[in-house]
């Protein structure tokens, strides 16, 4: 499968993957960001990507970012018909601002294939073992 890049800005990157086998896709920022401790921020990639058909992007954490500098990632659900720019949400879970710095690795992009479903609204729902039981449920 091949995934269409586009450079919106001349000093986007397109990277290729670090190992052969690697899930994910590196996101670089293409402008610097600071984010406040605990505050969220939009970090501009500079790309737009043709996601194939039957398929989403799904942007995650940089293991490294999230491990050493409590980055995470939010809203990350890149729909087929985006053609927009790749602007990735990311927070800051720590006690210390953080950079990004322009250029710096800031999220990978996952390709995952979807299925397409139909929604029924349902009177009554099958039952489970489960049932209702929520969180806590399967115990510690």
């Amino acid at each position: 499968m091949k995934l269409r890049m586009k450079k919106l800005r001349p000093d986007a990157r397109i990277l290729p993957k670090a190992y052969a086998g690697d899930a994910g896709i590196d996101l670089c920022a293409v402008e610097t960001v600071v984010i406040a401790p605990h505050d969220r921020a939009r970090v501009p990639t500079g790309l737009a990507v043709e996601i194939p058909s039957g398929h989403a992007g799904l942007v995650w954490d940089k293991s490294g970012l999230a491990a050493k500098q409590g980055i995470t990632v939010l809203a990350g659900v890149i729909d087929e018909g985006y053609r927009g720019e790749l602007v990735l949400c990311l927070a800051n879970v720590s006690n210390e601002p953080q950079t990004i710095e322009k250029g710096q690795k800031a999220a990978q992009l996952l390709i995952q294939k979807v299925e397409q479903v139909e929604v029924e609204e349902a009177v009554e729902l099958s039952e489970s073992e489960r049932g209702e039981k929520g969180f806590g449920s399967s115990g510690k």
